[in-house]
């Protein structure tokens, strides 16, 4: 799996699933990069990605000689290594309050998404998950009706944060009311129809929405 015809000089280690991988993979996207994306079974993970990485996790990017783990480093390298075009604010307190949401996103909705995807554990965990994050969801979102893209005018790495997890509603058997799902129903559409989006899609993750 590619996302450019040209020769590329990066290999993503990418879980087909998973929606930290699928971060990494939009601002690839975003960014026009030619890259080789190899899909992991994240229970079988190949020999070369542990020789790469200590810690096996995925997503993991190699350009030439370079190995980073993480999403976020990732995703914050790519913006600088490939300036256009940029993902996060010129500005420092704008930066600073992207780099904020992100940790907030990162607290308050994915670990509680780790759970429901893992579908391990004791019910009730799950259920708790599941009710935290529908109504940490259901909390914030009008503010998705304020602009056309999350807490900014223009698209920045939070997006890639937050459409993965949106587009991961159902799996997720997270059921919101159509009154809580309305005023995120436009930006939802926005992002999912972005060219870039689509092309970050994996099989697996298209078969999520059908």
């Amino acid at each position: 799996m590619s996302f450019a015809t040209k020769r590329a000089s990066m290999t993503l280690f990418s879980d087909p699933r998973d929606h930290y991988s699928h971060r990494v993979r939009m601002v690839l996207c975003e960014k026009g990069v030619a890259v080789d994306v190899v899909d992991v079974d994240p229970t079988q993970r190949p020999e070369d990605l542990s020789e790469i990485n200590p810690y096996g996790t995925l997503p993991t990017l190699l350009d030439r000689e370079l190995v980073l783990y993480k999403s976020t480093v990732i995703m914050e390298y790519l913006d600088e290594r490939f300036p256009h075009p940029p993902l996060l604010p010129v500005y420092p307190v704008a930066r600073a309050q992207c780099r904020l949401l992100m940790h907030r996103i990162e607290l308050d909705w994915s670990k509680r998404v780790d759970v429901l995807l893992a579908g391990r554990g004791r019910e009730t965990a799950m259920d708790k998950a599941r009710k935290e994050l529908r109504e940490s969801l259901a909390a914030i979102a009008p503010v998705f009706a304020d602009r056309p893209f999350f807490m900014n005018e223009d698209f920045t790495l939070v997006d890639c944060f937050v459409a993965p997890i949106l587009w991961r509603l159902n799996a997720l058997d997270l059921k919101m009311s159509a009154r809580q799902l309305k005023p995120m129903q436009r930006y939802m559409n926005n992002m999912f129809e972005r060219d870039t989006f689509q092309e970050s899609l994996t099989e697996a993750e298209v078969d999520m929405r059908e």
